[in-house]
């Protein structure tokens, strides 16, 4: 009781605290503000095992400029995974990139991210945002797939819609997709809204990707859905080149890492970065305001 009052409290300060204070915190979630940075991160993670993808902080671009700058930032990233030989891919947002300006600046800084993944061998994942632009972002994902395999999206298992547009995937053949619960605000009338109904649809939809032979990202730190993970790849006899665990830089998860490892399975961090990392770092304490506790205890006791 007292450790619950005491996270809320800091949550409730948090934006009174110098930033220095909070980057203290972000650290934990945050690889830094550079390319540089970032990258040096995935390098720990690739030398203990881990793989990666990269995403750079911020959504909602409302300049043609910003939007060019974000796109030639990740050309830069994906030469750097090149040059360095790191094992590490790309996410991006479509509204990071131009989609909230036009459809025409969208698909130009997509096709060249999509050129530079195919010219160093390298994956592009396409995140989804808020069901506002869900159809928009599926119908990106299947024009971006017949330009180039090696592109994946985003299904959220508490939308309802989640089932037959996966259904609907699946109809032409195998593809790559991340299958998370989701963390946009949505409406009940579109959107489940008790943990353990959106527990059982998430299984619901591995279970039918595991069975179609679909590659799926099992994005989630639920420890519930990682034991019925375990039991359903047992019960299926599902092959570990068929999927991979993926997981937020930063996020205690209570020695399944580890297991995942040992158990010869994939495990990919998704590490993001860059100058927009407040938002991104208050909302990582929303969801687990006990990292900050930690910190905060940490640093008075120094």
């Amino acid at each position: 009781m007292i450790k619950s009052i005491f996270n809320q409290f800091i949550i409730k300060i948090t934006p009174l605290l110098p930033l220095w204070i909070v980057w203290k915190i972000a650290g934990r979630y945050v690889a830094g503000k550079s390319i540089a940075g970032a990258l040096d991160v995935v390098g720990q993670l690739n030398a203990k095992g881990y793989s990666a993808t990269v995403d750079i902080l911020g959504e909602h671009t409302k300049s043609e400029t910003e939007a060019d700058h974000i796109t030639n930032e990740y050309i830069a990233i994906y030469d750097e995974i090149s040059k360095q030989e790191l094992d590490c891919n790309i996410s991006i947002k479509p509204s990071h990139i131009g989609q909230d300006i036009s459809k025409d600046t969208l698909q130009t800084n997509l096709d060249k991210l999509l050129s530079k993944a195919e010219e160093t061998h390298n994956f592009l994942r396409i995140d989804m945002e808020s069901s506002a632009v869900t159809d928009d972002t599926i119908s990106l994902f299947k024009s971006c797939y017949e330009k180039y395999e090696q592109v994946g999206t985003v299904l959220q298992a508490y939308l309802y819609r989640s089932e037959k547009d996966l259904e609907s995937l699946a109809q032409n053949g195998s593809f790559n997709f991340r299958l998370c619960k989701g963390i946009y605000k949505e409406s009940p009338s579109i959107a489940i809204q008790r943990r353990r109904k959106i527990n059982s649809n998430f299984m619901k939809l591995l279970r039918f990707a595991f069975k179609n032979k679909i590659y799926v990202g099992i994005a989630t730190h639920d420890l519930d859905i990682l034991k019925s993970t375990y039991k359903l790849i047992e019960e299926l006899n599902v092959q570990s080149d068929a999927f991979e665990f993926q997981v937020l830089y930063g996020v205690p998860m209570s020695g399944w890492l580890q297991n995942h490892l040992k158990n010869n399975f994939k495990v990919r961090v998704y590490v993001p970065y860059g100058i927009d990392w407040y938002a991104y770092s208050t909302r990582r304490l929303k969801e687990n305001p006990n990292i900050a506790g930690y910190i905060l205890k940490d640093m008075f006791r120094r």
